[in-house]
Order: C-alpha cells, then sequence, then structure tokens
C-alpha cells in the first residue's frame, strides 16, 4: 500500500465505481490518456498536485500516472475532498493521496508540506498554494521545478502578483485562462454547480427569488445565467464598468452592494477578492438572508465580520448551513463555512465540462515537459495549438461537425486588395 491519509479506505470500491462513472464522459480526457501511456513521455518525473479531490481529478491523475509520472495528490480546500475517490486513488489505483474532507487548518498544511516534500519536477495547483509554499520556503526544491500548472482564477491571479514582484521561481502555465477551460468549466461547471451546491444545502426554491452575483467574470456569468433561467431576479455587483455594462446589456439589473443586500434573498460571490460582503452590508439583509461563496479561498466573505457582529451562532442547523442571528433580531444562514459551495455541499463540476480542462491540464504538462529549460520564470498563456486540439476532439466526441475554410476563402482573408 502507497503512503496516505484518507478518511477510511473501505470506502474504496464506493469510489472506484464513482471514478469509473465520470470516466464515462471523459472521453477527450481518454484520448490524452491512451496517448501518454504509449509515449510514456512522463516515465520517471516526480509530481505533486493540490488540487480539488474529485472523482474527474482521480481521472486526471490516472492519465498522469499512465504517462509514467510518479504522482502525489492533496487537496487544494478543506472542504472538497470526496472521501471515496480519495480511498480508491490510493487502494485502487496505487496513488499516494492526502485529502480528508473537513481537514483543519493544521492537516491541510501538513498534506501540503508533504506534496512539496515529494521534491517534484512538475506540480499541479488549484488556487496556488504549492506553488506559494515552495516559492518562499523550499529554494532547493523550487530550483528543481520545470513547470506547474494552475487552474483556479483566484490561482492565476495570486501568479501574476508574484511574476511581478520577482517572487515566482519557475514558469506556470495559466491553464484557468484558456478558452477550452474558462468559457466551458467556469461558466457552464461552476455555474450549474453553485446553483446544485446551494439547492442540496438549503432545498432553496430559486424561482421568484432575488438572487445577488458578486462578480460578472465567467464564473457568475453561469451562474447569473442559470438563475436567470430558474426564474429569479438576478442583481449582478461589479467594480469593472466594462463587465457592469455588460451585465446591464445581458438584462441583469446592476447595483451596489450596499443597494442589493437590503433585498437579495441569496447572495453568492465569486470575484477571487477579499470581504466582498462585510459587515456594513449584514446589518443591511432582510431576515432569513442566505450567504456563500464559490471562489476558490473563503475569504470573499467576511466570516470574521460577521461573527463579531452576530450575537449568536448556530452551527449546522442543516448539512453546511450555519445561522448566525444579528442584534437586530434578524438571521443570516452562511453556506459551507463560507468555502466554495460548489465542492463542499455538492460534486463539482460535471465530468463532461471537466473533460476539456482536464485534457488540456494534461496537455499543458506534456508541452512543460518537451520545453525544459526554454520556458521562463512567468506566467504562460496555453499554445493555441492544444485549445485547437482539445476543442476539436470534444467536438468530435458530441457528434458535431463544423465548417472549413474554402482555398477561396482562406485567400480573401488574407487579403486586402478586395474592396467594395
Amino acid at each position: 500500500m502507497v503512503k496516505h491519509d484518507v478518511l477510511d479506505l473501505k470506502l474504496a470500491a464506493k469510489g472506484k465505481k464513482r471514478i469509473e462513472w465520470a470516466e464515462r464522459d471523459m472521453p477527450v480526457l481518454s484520448q490524452v490518456k491512451e496517448k501518454f501511456a504509449k509515449s510514456k513521455m512522463l516515465k520517471g518525473k516526480r509530481m505533486s498536485a493540490c488540487l480539488h479531490v474529485t472523482a474527474e481529478t482521480a481521472n486526471l491523475v490516472r492519465t498522469l500516472k499512465a504517462g509514467g509520472a510518479d504522482i502525489v495528490l492533496c487537496a487544494s480546500n478543506p472542504l472538497s475532498t470526496q472521501d471515496d475517490v480519495a480511498a480508491a486513488l490510493v487502494a485502487e489505483y496505487g496513488i499516494p493521496v492526502y485529502a480528508i474532507k473537513g481537514e483543519d487548518n493544521k492537516t491541510y498544511y501538513k498534506h501540503l508540506v508533504t506534496a512539496v516534500e515529494h521534491a517534484p519536477a512538475v506540480t499541479m495547483d488549484d488556487g496556488c498554494d504549492l506553488v506559494t509554499l515552495i516559492s518562499s520556503k523550499y529554494p532547493e526544491i523550487a530550483r528543481g521545478v520545470i513547470g506547474s500548472m494552475e487552474e483556479t482564477t483566484t490561482g492565476v491571479i495570486r501568479l501574476r502578483a508574484m511574476e511581478k514582484d520577482g517572487a515566482l521561481k519557475f514558469p506556470v502555465i495559466a491553464v484557468n485562462d484558456a478558452q477550452t477551460k474558462n468559457l466551458f468549466d467556469n461558466r457552464y461547471g461552476t455555474g450549474q454547480s453553485t446553483v446544485d451546491g446551494i439547492i442540496r444545502a438549503t432545498d432553496f426554491l430559486i424561482a421568484g427569488k432575488t438572487v445577488v452575483v458578486a462578480g460578472y467574470g465567467w464564473c457568475g456569468k453561469g451562474f447569473a445565467m442559470r438563475c436567470k433561467g430558474m426564474g429569479a431576479n438576478v442583481i449582478v455587483l461589479e467594480i469593472d464598468p466594462i463587465k457592469g455594462l455588460e451585465a446591464a446589456m445581458d438584462g441583469f439589473r446592476v447595483m451596489t452592494m450596499a443597494e442589493a443586500a437590503p433585498i437579495g434573498d441569496l447572495f453568492c460571490t465569486l470575484t477571487g477578492d477579499l470581504h466582498v460582503i462585510r459587515p456594513e452590508h449584514f446589518r443591511k439583509m432582510k431576515e432569513g438572508a442566505i450567504v456563500c461563496n464559490s471562489g476558490h479561498f473563503d475569504c470573499e466573505i467576511d466570516i470574521v465580520g460577521l461573527r463579531k457582529l452576530a450575537k449568536k451562532e448556530i452551527k449546522g442547523v442543516r448539512n453546511f448551513v450555519d445561522q448566525f442571528v444579528l442584534p437586530n433580531g434578524r438571521s443570516i444562514y452562511l453556506l459551507a463555512e463560507g468555502r466554495l459551495v460548489n465542492l463542499a455541499a455538492a460534486e463539482g463540476h460535471p465530468a463532461s465540462v471537466m473533460d476539456m480542462s482536464f485534457a488540456t491540464q494534461a496537455l499543458a504538462t506534456e508541452y512543460v515537459i518537451e520545453n525544459s529549460g526554454r520556458l521562463k520564470k512567468k506566467v504562460y498563456n496555453v499554445p493555441m495549438e492544444i485549445e485547437n486540439w482539445v476543442a476539436t476532439a470534444k467536438l468530435k466526441s458530441l457528434g458535431i461537425s463544423i465548417d472549413k475554410l474554402t482555398p477561396e476563402q482562406v485567400k480573401y482573408l488574407s487579403s486586402w486588395q478586395e474592396g467594395t
């Protein structure tokens, strides 16, 4: 048995079924797995991955192992682990996993350190914790890293700040910024799974309610779109004038958090920023307002401020629901401890959309290895040849065909002589 720290290995049989079910809906990643199994391009490479430990992630890690990688997996969030999947990866597939749903902060960082001490040549991150830890505290290990992949908006924000400050010690591919990731995973995956997590936690009827969406990036757009389709009256909050204008023209009301606080029934943050909802907003909220977050870290809602404000906190009024009674007598309900509700209270993104994200992730790994020593210590976009391959393969798996340019059209688009 490989080294591990998971909840219960007896859950492995259930986890294997879940992994196999997800694999049915991940045909593009399966093609990459076949390719890697033949080429063994990762043979001898140590890898450490700090990712959400889900059935979809399990299939990514299996793909990397098929390519020969010596890989260790730890959780990228204390509440996002699927314990049966973690057990199956250890017992059924021989992959070291360090992840337990609900682990405390001390355990989370102990697991993270274990992944760092694997001395990886390649890393993968959801949120940049692994890269940050290696870069700041393990200089010798950092010198041995040839590259990394980052799959979250929050993580890419942190990485670009590191690059700007000269703190980035090795090249990183911003998988999150790939079109085959953010246009689909962020919009359709986050949109659907966030609604799923909220409903599972609360049994909340969305139709007819006022839903406040903080942030109109791809994740916010997806969530707003789903809520609108289910009959909600959606309000969008933005700090970017262009995105605010876009939201207005998409048919949403746009206002400030101060204006939305008294009228919202459900608030969801999807910004990647700090303290988007604060005590001055909580004070204005109506009785029974529900507050949740679908960004990577639990800092978007000022939970410390909410605790200080509340005269009473009642934990676990439902699974993943805590009640805060304010001095004015009104109650506010916080979901999933302010952590990403789509993974904490539900199962995360559907496998079909993660198929593209993880295929892109795996092929970006191949690119980093093939270009070892040639990439600078900066954040790179995913090469378009990878994007096009993944999109083409996904279309084919869906039985969809698209047109090709004729020679005449190619010539026309590359010329300037023909006018009116």
